[in-house]
């Protein structure tokens, strides 16, 4: 299978999951406790910090990843570009 229909089939699963699901909050709240544990156990392995001192650790660990996760879509899209021939 390409990419390109690769893509379009998540996208349509996505959407008729969405269309199916009542309360996407409790829907997707697994995968959210999941990300923040990973946070938690990523700033704090050994359990020791204080939680409220947790939390605010993880909640940076948190945006330093999404900014990592930002700068690397913008080298893939640059890079996509200049296999295009285009250049930014």
């Amino acid at each position: 299978m390409d990419r390109k229909k690769a893509s379009q089939d998540g996208k349509r699963g996505a959407h008729t999951l969405w269309a199916k699901v009542e309360d996407r909050a409790a829907h997707t709240a697994p995968g959210r406790a999941a990300a923040d544990a990973r946070f938690e156990h990523q700033v704090d392995p050994e359990g020791v910090l204080p939680p409220k001192e947790r939390a605010f650790r993880a909640a940076h660990a948190r945006k330093a990843h999404m900014l990592l996760m930002a700068q690397r879509s913008v080298e893939a899209r640059r890079a996509k570009g200049d296999a295009k021939g285009k250049t930014k």
